[in-house]
């Protein structure tokens, strides 16, 4: 079967396409098919003298959202945004849909889109969206193969928490309570010792009850893990990775960018230049002293969505902010003690410029037994659900790290799409569980 996206090699030959009609237009004597079969767009341009009477008269009851099957013989056309048009020779109607199609021309505000998303996915800017998701992902995929990792799927229903407590989605599993998965991460530092570099893709559950446009309760991420790696190397590898997947989305979805507008000035650069590192003191010592911030800077608490923009705007590439209060961090990070007393955590987030904010948490993991029970004990965390964790530490313990990657914060970062409930099929948030 031949595709739009297959055109290019196709000038001058007759093709048969199979999809649907999103658009038309006719003068009485030309009729002008809009013509998607998901690869890409291109016209079909129809005149009665080119097709059988039966064919011309089917062609007048197509709709929007009609499924077709054209034939025709390609053309190079520089004026359309695809760079071809097609002169039929045949026409198919596969299903010729109702009149009532609720995606029109008019403006259709977000809620309405979204309630109809099972529809609206067929529009332009969700396509464009979703088929850089896919490049991203890929890319991914790619980049840890060709780096010697295993794909390491860890568990969806987990019995305890790997993050916060009160983010958990609790399910009824055999009548015990389990929790649907933060982050595959603690299976995966197990995995480490098996496999030595390892990363999981899938999703993963927020029960956070946030509305903001950068947060959602289902979302996907990958998390990887490498023995014997340091926080240096964790942050090495992790630029590596970003500038593979910004270069990937810019040589292969030159026309998902363009249909976005989005301008790719910022995303060039960051192929080749540095990333930024500043350690969070630094961090927060320049947003204080440049006042680069309306709020009060808390210089030892976390960084406000604010803050994390205000530096990226600063810098206008990533930046690695390192060695935040080990307070304000997970139990399972390294420790160490600055040169102002301020015990703070081996860790780093990466802030995304142009508003992306934080799209990948990682930290160097603390090694020892004794001080990660110690740890758990003190946050008060059920020693016993932690036993098979704390065994990584007790039988062959490394030096170890690892990362995870917000696969749609990064997609909405690199798209430049405003709301993060865009960047997936079907987003399902604090107020959206349907369709």
């Amino acid at each position: 079967m031949t595709y739009i996206s297959q055109l290019a090699s196709m000038v001058g030959q007759e093709v048969e396409l199979k999809g649907w009609a999103y658009n038309f237009r006719s003068s009485g004597k030309i009729y002008f098919l809009q013509f998607r079969d998901g690869s890409g767009r291109v016209q079909v341009v129809y005149s009665p003298q080119d097709i059988d009477a039966a064919q011309w008269e089917s062609l007048q009851g197509v709709r929007i959202e009609s499924s077709v099957i054209v034939k025709g013989i390609v053309k190079a056309e520089p004026r359309s945004p695809s760079g071809f048009e097609i002169s039929g020779t045949s026409f198919t109607m596969v299903h010729a849909a109702p009149e009532d199609y609720p995606i029109g021309k008019k403006e259709h505000g977000p809620e309405f889109l979204f309630e109809n998303r099972d529809l609206y996915l067929r529009s332009q800017t969700p396509w464009a969206v979703l088929r850089i998701r896919d490049s991203v992902f890929f890319s991914i995929e790619k980049f840890f193969h060709e780096e010697g990792f295993i794909r390491f799927d860890t568990p969806i229903i987990q019995p305890t928490s790997c993050e916060d407590t009160t983010q958990l989605f609790q399910v009824d599993y055999y009548g015990e309570p389990k929790y649907l998965s933060q982050s595959g991460q603690l299976y995966s530092e197990a995995g480490i010792m098996a496999f030595g570099k390892v990363y999981d893709f899938g999703p993963v559950f927020r029960a956070e009850k946030s509305k903001t446009r950068h947060h959602l309760s289902e979302l996907w991420m990958m998390d990887a893990e490498m023995a014997y790696f340091d926080q240096a190397m964790n942050m090495e590898v992790q630029e590596r990775m970003v500038k593979r997947i910004v270069k990937d989305v810019l040589d292969n979805c030159k026309q998902e960018l363009a249909i976005l507008e989005r301008d790719t000035t910022i995303l060039e650069r960051i192929v080749s230049e540095p990333f930024v590192h500043l350690k969070h003191s630094e961090a927060k010592k320049i947003l204080h002293d440049e006042k680069l911030t309306v709020e009060p800077v808390d210089l030892l608490g976390d960084m406000s969505t604010e803050e994390e923009i205000a530096l990226g705007n600063k810098y206008q590439l990533p930046v690695f902010i390192e060695d935040y209060p080990a307070e304000i961090k997970s139990f399972y990070m390294k420790r160490h003690t600055d040169d102002a007393g301020v015990l703070r955590a081996r860790c780093a987030d990466l802030i995304a410029p142009e508003e992306g904010r934080e799209i990948i948490g990682g930290s160097q993991r603390e090694e020892s037994y004794e001080a990660l029970k110690q740890e758990i004990i003190d946050r008060d965390y059920p020693l016993a659900e932690y036993e098979w964790y704390l065994n990584t530490r007790k039988y062959g313990s490394v030096p170890h790290s690892g990362f995870g990657i917000g696969l749609e914060r990064t997609v909405r970062w690199i798209t430049g799409v405003h709301h993060i409930r865009e960047t997936i099929a079907f987003p399902r948030m604090l107020n959206r569980s349907t369709p």
